[in-house]
């Protein structure tokens, strides 16, 4: 695995190390396209940042200091920048053009909420049988793949629903269908297999497997040595056997366009 363009900074308070260290531990480990994917920084019409994003007021440092790096380290690394960023129906124009405004070149489709953090302050990570939920989840994600703007979705197993499994599948399978129609790969997420997280869920990659959606790899790195995760990478390659997947391999980058 030469490529790896899901990688977070300091800049979203939840990460560790320099971005100049995740780009020189992936050098090291043989990585030749990498990209950084900071939570896409947006503030809501009433003023309200979240917390995990990367802070309006640090956008202009964040393009700066990947840019010097691109230049730096251009012999022995293609570098981009982008954003890993929500479907929020409300806000996607005003999000899209922040991204663009401000130098991003890719985005990552990566739905932490089903709506958004101010309607529905619950993360797709917590446990929920509500159905309402399950669908708004997937809506936000099919209409952020139809809108050509991402060029993958990050951990599209995110969602913990622990509701009726039919309901799942009939719901999560409209992800896997859309993937192979659209062309946009689904990521088989890292951070989910180191951590032992509820994702990558058998259940959705059994689907995958089925529709033959394109299926790319993440690392999703907090920290300097998960930009490159040899042991994720196994287990990863182990589910692409099991479950007969559509491993394409380094994803097609889209550049970001303004609507």
């Amino acid at each position: 695995m030469d490529y790896n363009y899901h990688a977070h900074t300091f800049r979203c308070g939840h990460a560790t190390g320099t971005p100049e260290e995740y780009v020189l531990w992936a050098i090291e480990h043989g990585v030749r396209y990498m990209g950084f994917s900071e939570h896409a920084p947006f503030r809501f019409p009433n003023g309200f940042e979240s917390d995990y994003r990367l802070p309006m007021n640090e956008i202009a440092d964040y393009i700066a200091e990947l840019k010097r790096l691109a230049e730096k380290y251009k012999d022995r690394i293609q570098l981009r920048i982008g954003f890993e960023m929500e479907y929020y129906p409300a806000f996607f124009s005003q999000m899209l053009k922040t991204a663009a405004d401000c130098g991003g070149e890719y985005l990552i489709l990566g739905q932490h909420y089903p709506e958004n953090e101010l309607s529905d302050p619950i993360h797709s990570t917590k446990s929920s049988d509500s159905e309402a939920r399950l669908c708004s989840y997937v809506s936000c994600v099919l209409e952020g793949m139809k809108s050509g703007y991402f060029s993958y979705v990050a951990h599209p197993d995110v969602l913990r629903f622990t509701g009726d499994t039919k309901l799942y599948d009939r719901e999560m399978r409209k992800i896997c269908v859309a993937s192979r129609e659209l062309n946009i790969p689904l990521e088989i997420n890292f951070l989910g297999l180191r951590e032992g997280r509820h994702y990558p869920n058998p259940v959705f990659w059994k689907m995958a497997g089925e529709e033959q959606s394109p299926v790319t790899f993440g690392c999703d790195a907090h920290d300097i040595r998960s930009a490159f995760d040899a042991d994720s990478l196994k287990k990863a390659q182990e589910m692409v056997e099991k479950y007969g997947l559509n491993y394409i391999g380094i994803p097609q980058i889209r550049p970001i366009q303004k609507k």
